[in-house]
């Protein structure tokens, strides 16, 4: 962490600052004035805002900023574990680790004609890691910005072990909503869906949208690669695009569960709403050289657009 400095490369879009516990973020900014922050805590984007300075992410009034804890809010890397699915601490051990720059950063099969302003991460583990998690990989993360302000997440997951390994994976995404009370999701009708409140049972959706009056932790299983978020108040749309992660993780708390999660306000269940890529109900399995890819795009567009985006394809 050492050789991290405050520093400002406006031609390139990029600054590198230090939070108040003087870990390093990087700081993208498009052309037209939206913002992203990483905190290399973490992997973890910590705001997307923007060209009017608007904040799409919830965090938490009362969320933990200093390490090892993850913070509450933003887009959290889960990995090698979801949830309680497995042996490791919730969400596994990726979001508290310290990741660095990634010098090397192989070159991503796609042409952004310089169009975006992306950082490479790189995680690795250490040998604590793999005494928890025995196998060795490389977590490579590339975060991106466009220059009309989408956001863009692509993690690349490599097994450098001598054995195949197993893992479930999550961009656990807080979005900043008016009212949950005010919101729906569209693509996720009709599917089936695992109910963490029934201990995993199975159902099928059966709204015409997913709307909130009520706790709710699902994971809808082989869901389109295109979903929105409807904000009536706000008037406009998430729309979340999504590459090689199956499934999607709707959690909101709701007011009971709020008052017993210390570093969450009893109230803010109402400004939030997750809406995580995953691939949750079945696990990927990476043989000795192999990599996985998967990749989740976030665009903010007004609501009487969304229809455009949810026919547009995907091409993160």
């Amino acid at each position: 962490m050492g050789r991290f400095a405050n520093s400002t490369d406006r031609s390139s879009g990029l600054e590198v600052v230090r939070d108040w516990n003087g870990v390093a973020q990087v700081v993208l900014r498009s052309p037209k004035g939206a913002s992203a922050r990483v905190s290399l805590h973490g992997g973890q984007v910590v705001s997307w805002k923007n060209d009017r300075g608007e904040e799409h992410l919830f965090t938490s009034s009362k969320a933990f900023f200093k390490p090892p804890n993850a913070m509450r809010g933003g887009i959290q890397m889960c990995f090698p574990q979801f949830g309680y699915s497995g042996t490791l601490e919730r969400h596994g051990f990726a979001r508290n680790l310290f990741w660095a720059l990634d010098d090397e950063h192989p070159p991503i099969n796609h042409n952004d004609n310089g169009s975006k302003v992306s950082v490479d991460l790189i995680l690795k583990p250490s040998e604590d890691d793999l005494k928890c998690w025995p196998h060795c990989f490389e977590f490579r993360l590339r975060v991106s910005l466009s220059k009309d302000g989408d956001l863009s997440l692509i993690s690349r997951i490599r097994n450098v072990n001598g054995k195949p390994f197993s893992f479930s994976f999550a961009y656990h995404t807080y979005l900043s909503v008016s009212d949950i009370s005010e919101v729906r999701i569209e693509g996720l009708e009709t599917l089936d869906y695992l109910d963490n409140l029934s201990h995993k049972e199975r159902f099928t959706e059966q709204g015409d949208a997913i709307t909130f009056e009520s706790e709710v932790d699902r994971v809808y299983v082989s869901s389109p690669n295109v979903v929105a978020v409807l904000d009536h108040e706000k008037k406009h749309s998430f729309v979340i695009r999504k590459e090689g992660l199956p499934d999607v993780v709707v959690w909101n708390p709701w007011e009971k569960k709020s008052r017993t999660m210390v570093d969450f306000g009893d109230e803010e269940y109402k400004q939030m709403l997750c809406v995580d890529a995953a691939a949750v109900e079945r696990a990927i399995t990476l043989k000795p050289g192999e990599e996985w890819t998967g990749k989740m795009e976030l665009s903010a567009v007004s609501s009487t657009n969304c229809s455009d985006h949810l026919d547009h394809p995907v091409n993160i």
